[in-house]
């Protein structure tokens, strides 16, 4: 049976071109290439409908009225928000119209958190005041946060700015994602540089047990906030050139396909990289994000669960090593509590036997430098004792917001999350757990699950492998930084000193992943934006002469 001629034959030239323009125009229309900017405009209004309702109610539970701040800090985050918009839409208007309003979401309610908790002259405090109710120095810092607000967003915009479209010759500065794959290893060496700074003498500093951060002037930075992005670009710039050879040579060993060995070098200097991490800085969340970034990343790249099982074996293999040495108290501690909390409820302290010696108001060594008005009469108590002291009250305190709070929450302004030591930042899930319920909680994990997935997204449209792997890193290193802080203040794995992104208090967080967002607004516009047309109509005929 003879096959049907196409549509176009027998149709003269002309036509034909026009025939194939306009079946390439349907094309075009049927495709998810569209630009989303008022499903972006209105998903960003509804943010800040969020935003501004939550100031409200922290106003009317607290005082009957509208707050001032309901205007001064939601009205300059609104402003800022819709700056940020305005310079998406224009420079890049296929982007994920998700992804902007979902940041400002998170910003926003923690901005009220953080205002809620600052207002140290609040009804509820006064009432625990009059009753005579132990009440906690709270650093809480509205001002400061609003500040650092403004700098994240306007590091979004520049860099929307700066990543421009490398097709539009006129861009004074032109610099695409696809541009750092040229400095893997100049970006890997400027992440391992700032990982360090904090152990160099006289700009480190130690706060909480952990050596994470720097003093610049009058500002404290934690660089590993930065860095993290940084090695998103080295592992996404190296494993792309790698990946042939660690996915298909190997040796199978049952089910499992094990690598060679000069392929496992570079998961052997990242284990030690985390392990010297670990045993410097003494953070254990800094160690468990970077190694497990670098894993997942190894398991997009080549797709072999090996990698993975090799990873959390070596992961598990450096806690335990970490458990054994005698300088790594503060990591110890940490799985202690995480273990059983009760020893080091209002202050313990572990001797060099592994035994821990109740130092809290009740015991007499803590009346004894409590009369001598020691600073700190329990870190003082174990010091004598030569210990290393904690405070699981935290943790347990904590737990019993997330208890007070139930299914629905005492209401934004109702509850008592000052309570809580470091409310605002470390433990500022648990505030809002305490006032917002388990129900307000499921919605701030559903929010960065989108936004997780929207970065997966982008991650499986972009075109070119190194922009995957970036996409995919970065989506991930949000989703896991997420996982450890949430487990960590929760008890479902121990304890470390991450922030929340976009809720804890504080500029390197707040600025780092501010980047992170622009990062992932850019390759999104670049994987959803259509394919750039022929200049020659494709039903014309070209005749070259080779004469």
């Amino acid at each position: 049976m003879q096959a049907e001629p196409p549509v176009h034959q027998g149709l003269p030239l002309r036509r034909r071109g026009l025939l194939v323009h306009s079946i390439g125009e349907q094309i075009k229309a049927r495709l998810p290439y569209q630009r989303r900017n008022a499903a972006s405009l209105a998903l960003l209004i509804f943010a800040m409908i969020l935003t501004l309702s939550a100031f409200a109610e922290v106003g009317l539970a607290r005082d009957g009225n509208i707050p001032a701040g309901l205007f001064v800090y939601g009205g300059g985050l609104a402003v800022m928000a819709f700056v940020a918009y305005f310079v998406q839409m224009k420079f890049t208007p296929y982007a994920d119209p998700l992804l902007l309003p979902l940041a400002v979401a998170l910003n926003g309610v923690g901005l009220a958190m953080i205002y809620r908790l600052d207002l140290d002259t609040s009804a509820d405090r006064k009432a625990a005041a009059a009753a005579g109710k132990k009440l906690l120095a709270d650093a809480a810092d509205a001002p400061s946060q609003l500040m650092w607000t403004f700098v994240g967003i306007g590091l979004f915009v520049g860099a929307v700015l700066i990543m421009r479209d490398t097709d539009k010759p006129d861009a004074p500065v032109s610099f695409t994602p696809k541009t750092a794959q040229r400095y893997t290893y100049l970006i890997g060496l400027t992440a391992v540089i700032l990982l360090l700074l904090p152990i160099v003498p006289g700009i480190g500093q130690q706060i909480n047990g952990a050596r994470v951060w720097i003093s610049v002037g009058p500002f404290s930075v934690q660089p590993g906030e930065f860095a993290k992005l940084l090695l998103v670009v080295f592992f996404a710039g190296y494993l792309v050139n790698k990946r042939q050879a660690m996915s298909l040579i190997g040796k199978k060993v049952g089910p499992i396909s094990l690598p060679r060995a000069r392929d496992l070098g570079p998961i052997m200097v990242i284990w030690f990289f985390c392990l010297g991490v670990l045993f410097m800085q003494k953070d254990l969340g800094t160690a468990l994000l970077f190694f497990g970034l670098f894993i997942s990343m190894l398991y997009i790249a080549t797709q072999r669960l090996s990698w993975v099982v090799i990873g959390m074996g070596l992961l598990a293999v450096g806690v335990f090593v970490a458990t054994l040495l005698p300088f790594m108290g503060h990591v110890n501690q940490r799985i202690d509590i995480w273990q059983n909390p009760k020893p080091y409820f209002d202050g313990g302290c572990l001797l060099d036997s592994g035994k821990v010696v109740p130092v809290n108001p009740n015991t007499e060594i803590y009346k004894k430098y409590l009369a001598q008005k020691s600073p700190s009469p329990g870190f003082s108590a174990c010091a004598e004792l030569g210990g290393e002291y904690s405070d699981s009250a935290q943790l347990m305190k904590g737990l019993f917001a997330l208890g007070q709070g139930g299914v629905l929450g005492t209401g934004l302004g109702q509850g008592e999350p000052w309570r809580t030591p470091l409310s605002f930042s470390d433990f500022i899930f648990d505030s809002l757990g305490e006032e917002l319920g388990l129900t307000g909680l499921m919605v701030l994990l559903l929010i960065y699950a989108l936004i997780v997935q929207r970065g997966m997204k982008t991650a499986v449209a972009a075109r070119d492998p190194f922009l995957k792997l970036f996409a995919g890193g970065v989506s991930f290193v949000l989703a896991l930084q997420v996982f450890v802080i949430v487990g960590g203040v929760t008890r479902l794995i121990p304890l470390t000193g991450l922030t929340t992104p976009f809720l804890s208090q504080g500029g390197s967080s707040l600025m780092a992943n501010w980047i992170l967002i622009a990062i992932l607004v850019r390759m999104s516009h670049d994987a959803r934006k259509p394919a750039p047309q022929a200049i020659q109509d494709e039903g014309m005929t070209q005749i070259v002469s080779t004469r």
